[in-house]
């Protein structure tokens, strides 16, 4: 009974469940069960799990969608070209990076082969589904003042389906799992703008924003 309640769903051989957390206050140890779960088909063509990184009690956590090329061969997350925009962005808002705990809604990389290059794709619901304990128990240990989102699938990681960043970034949110949520985008979507103007437009909103979950996280 207990296992079936586990169960999210089968498709094609695949099975999706809750992933086995255990009852720990360690990240350590969160850290060491992560890289051997199998909750979802992912973990079958990524390298490793990549869990996040930083420190217990950390007044920022930042929570993107997941993992891509360089942090699956890593194993460490939001060390690609997405991962040197957040570290400038973090910078120019007057963040440490080392001060805060990165991390991301799944552990794996989901990816499709074209030609010799894998090309990300999204997570789905069922995805997201299966790692949400992990999520649950990062934010358990670590206790951060404030959550912030990086894009849509984060963020509806935390509110459901049906949030938008587009309506929501850069205010001071609420939710069950985070007391307070600074939703906004992520750092690879100012990598896809179209020319120099729209990158720096862009790229200082998104600093805006980070500066926004520092204030937040100073009035405590």
């Amino acid at each position: 009974m207990k296992e079936r309640a586990r169960k999210i769903a089968t498709s094609n051989g695949n099975e999706w469940r809750l992933a086995d957390v255990p009852e720990t206050s360690s990240l350590t140890t969160l850290r060491a069960a992560a890289a051997h779960c199998t909750a979802c088909p992912l973990y079958k063509n990524a390298t490793q799990t990549v869990f996040g990184e930083g420190r217990k009690g950390a007044a920022l956590m930042l929570l993107g969608e997941q993992p891509g090329d360089r942090e699956d061969l890593s194993g460490k997350p939001f060390v690609g070209p997405a991962g040197n925009i957040l570290n400038r962005a973090l910078e120019e808002a007057g963040i440490d990076r080392n001060a805060v705990y990165v991390t991301n809604a799944v552990k794996h990389f989901k990816w499709e082969a074209r030609g010799k290059r894998r090309i990300h794709q999204k997570p789905s619901s069922r995805d997201l589904a299966a790692c949400r304990p992990w999520l649950e128990a990062e934010l358990r240990v670590v206790r951060p003042g404030v959550l912030v989102c990086l894009g849509a699938t984060a963020a509806q990681a935390i509110f459901g389906s049906g949030f938008r960043v587009t309506r929501e970034r850069g205010k001071l949110l609420r939710s069950q799992l985070a007391p307070r949520v600074v939703a906004t985008v992520h750092p690879s979507s100012l990598l896809r703008q179209p020319d120099e103007e729209s990158r720096r437009r862009e790229y200082a909103l998104f600093v805006e924003d980070l500066r926004v979950a520092l204030d937040a996280s100073r009035a405590e």
